[in-house]
């Protein structure tokens, strides 16, 4: 009996380049692969879908039509944090689907699948970073398939990937994981995004274009903490400005608090929320991450908020895979 593990990484949702129909492409995600978190997901071939966990059971079955499969046991050995702001969802649905895949011998093709998977819709991020880690931009969708109603589940393809740079070694993300009430998903989440697309400032994003072509992409690619962090910063905030009637301001509760105490912190840059939150991350190095670990502790506490705090790498490559064959 052959059994696949395949283990991803969360990622990191900075924001969007383009919410306004104005412009001929909408979304555009950047986001950023993590070592940690992750979630690992072990399957073996079966007559039929077998898993304890529900959600897992609901991407095996689809993994199972697409791939056209007999059928498959899925075990769930790690999760992610669900509707914080860390791809869970997509993590998940595309490691069920690789791992279902390699169960049974064959190639995931994730991107083209990812679609059946019901993932891609919008950003690319979570794709891309489950392909190969690192910093990510993807080029968004056509404008004039979305208009005010998104296309029909499946009916799209995954934005391309058109930036991707390995983060230094040295550098380390801060995530800040605020137990409160999770971020939006589901028809919730389509139902924000519609009402942000249809108010959506065009110069917005014609600022952050600027922001992404002459600080972000030259910052990436030439490996300097400090600029690359003002720039995501500067794109979050754009982005919240984008979301403010959604989520109550620039960056929802409790997350708005969080970012204002750990932008005071000497040794953190690039402070901001990632996607609808609640997440919290900055970036520093690795001399000054363990600083960066004990201020963000302290920002829960003076906040008198509980939660987590994980201090990581970014991911050098995506999803890992392993084969055993019993």
């Amino acid at each position: 009996m052959t059994t696949a593990t395949v283990t991803a990484g969360a990622r990191l949702h900075v924001g969007f380049q383009n919410l306004s129909l104005a412009r001929r492409r909408l979304y555009g995600g950047i986001g950023v692969g993590l070592e940690e978190p992750r979630v690992t997901v072990a399957a073996e071939p079966a007559s039929g879908v077998e898993s304890d966990d529900p959600l897992v059971s609901e991407y095996a079955a689809r993994a199972v039509d697409v791939l056209d499969v007999p059928g498959i046991a899925v075990t769930l050995e790690e999760r992610l944090p669900r509707h914080v702001g860390l791809g869970s969802g997509t993590q998940l649905a595309l490691s069920v689907l690789a791992a279902t895949a390699r169960a049974h011998g064959l190639e995931p093709e994730v991107r083209e699948r990812a679609p059946a998977m019901g993932r891609g819709g919008r950003s690319g991020v979570g794709v891309g970073t489950f392909e190969g880690g690192g910093f990510v931009v993807d080029a968004g969708h056509p404008t004039n398939r979305f208009t005010t109603e998104p296309p029909a589940e499946g009916d799209w393809t995954v934005p391309p990937v058109v930036a991707r740079h390995e983060i230094p070694d040295e550098w380390r993300f801060l995530v800040v994981v605020p137990e409160a009430e999770p971020g939006r998903s589901g028809n919730d989440e389509d139902a924000s995004m519609r009402s942000v697309v249809e108010r959506a400032d065009p110069a917005v994003a014609d600022e952050i274009a600027g922001v992404v072509t002459r600080k972000l992409l030259p910052a990436a690619a030439e490996g300097r903490l400090e600029p690359f962090g003002e720039a995501i910063a500067e794109i979050g905030r754009k982005n919240g400005a984008w979301y403010a009637d959604a989520q109550g301001g620039v960056f929802r509760p409790p997350a708005g608090t969080l970012v204002e105490t750990l932008e005071e912190c000497p040794v953190c840059t690039g402070v901001g929320q990632s996607s609808w939150g609640p997440v919290v991350y900055g970036v520093t190095d690795r001399t000054h991450a363990d600083e960066a670990e004990s201020a963000a502790r302290d920002a829960l506490a003076d906040n008198g908020l509980e939660g987590r705090v994980v201090v990581t790498e970014a991911a050098s490559s995506g999803a890992r895979v392993r084969i055993d064959d019993g």
